[in-house]
């Protein structure tokens, strides 16, 4: 039974003042490290007039880093999501030796820098890499072109879709796979009439967030791209260069996209969210590294 209300312990929060304390913390908080940058870069932006504005946004340099930053994002985000799934599938579905070692690679992008990982490119397609001669014998350019920058990318985003559907696939289990298999349904039959209806919303909200760090990554592509004005520059990049070049309004107009862009991302997060959670969608409690244990032999 349970314990009268009177005879529970006290948690955190349960005083009005301990809670106005907490909730007038947290919005300060967030109001000077997240709203305020915000307020700025838009402000900013539009500081000398909107017509500046769009003088910026339509210079060619600035076209040329937004339409480098999409081609990006539509090369490296499939690429990545069906990487995301196949791992995911392999590691919830199926027993084999090596799958704590597969899910340990998939994320080790998010505990290498981002610029150390571009200086490992580096050494690897460089003029002075592992494949620099072979490459260069071959005329095939990895590095400070298209190919290095979407590299980069991918390796800073790949864990994004797997993380998401992991804990998902974990927490449903295997039963419906081995159903379907039973009533002789092929493997992409399985997958698409009964897997991946079930780990849509969790896809399209591991999707969204390797989007977004694809087009606001900086660091790895820094260092790849070589950032040359007008041929490997990025967005990120195109700020960096606007605001060194004391054009510090037009950086904060470049920045507004990425602004804008972040906050689109949040919204389709939210909506996402929402969505699965209205679908039984991702569990809530289910650890994001973890993995079914292994069957006995």
């Amino acid at each position: 039974m349970t314990a009268p209300a009177r005879n529970r312990p006290p948690r955190v929060g349960d005083s009005p003042a301990v809670r106005r304390t907490l909730i007038t913390a947290v919005l300060a908080i967030g109001a000077v490290l997240v709203l305020a940058p915000l307020v700025v870069i838009l402000t900013q932006a539009f500081s000398l007039g909107f017509s500046y504005f769009a003088e910026t946004i339509t210079a060619p340099d600035t076209r040329h880093a937004i339409l480098l930053t999409v081609l990006t994002a539509l090369i490296a985000v499939p690429v990545n999501t069906v990487f995301g799934i196949a791992a995911a599938w392999a590691i919830t579905k199926f027993d084999f030796p090596g799958r704590r070692l597969l899910l340990i690679v998939a994320e080790i992008p998010f505990s290498i820098s981002p610029i150390v990982a571009g200086v490992a490119y580096l050494f690897v397609y460089g003029l002075q890499g592992l494949f620099g001669q072979a490459l260069q014998d071959a005329d095939i350019k990895i590095l400070f072109a298209l190919p290095g920058i979407v590299l980069a990318s991918m390796f800073v985003t790949a864990p994004f879709v797997a993380r998401e559907l992991i804990p998902l696939m974990q927490a449903q289990g295997r039963d419906l796979e081995e159903a379907a298999t039973s009533l002789g349904a092929s493997g992409w039959r399985t997958f698409f009439s009964v897997t991946l209806p079930n780990i849509r919303w969790a896809l399209l909200y591991g999707v969204v967030l390797c989007n977004a760090r694809v087009m606001g990554e900086f660091g790895a592509v820094s260092v790849v791209s070589g950032n040359i004005r007008g041929q490997t520059n990025t967005l990120p990049l195109h700020v960096e260069l606007l605001y060194h070049d004391y054009n510090t309004v037009g950086a904060f107009a470049a920045a507004s996209i990425l602004t804008v862009l972040a906050i689109f991302t949040i919204i389709a997060k939210v909506l996402l969210e929402r969505q699965g959670a209205g679908r039984g969608g991702r569990p809530a409690l289910a650890a994001p590294n973890a993995i079914p244990a292994e069957k006995p032999q």
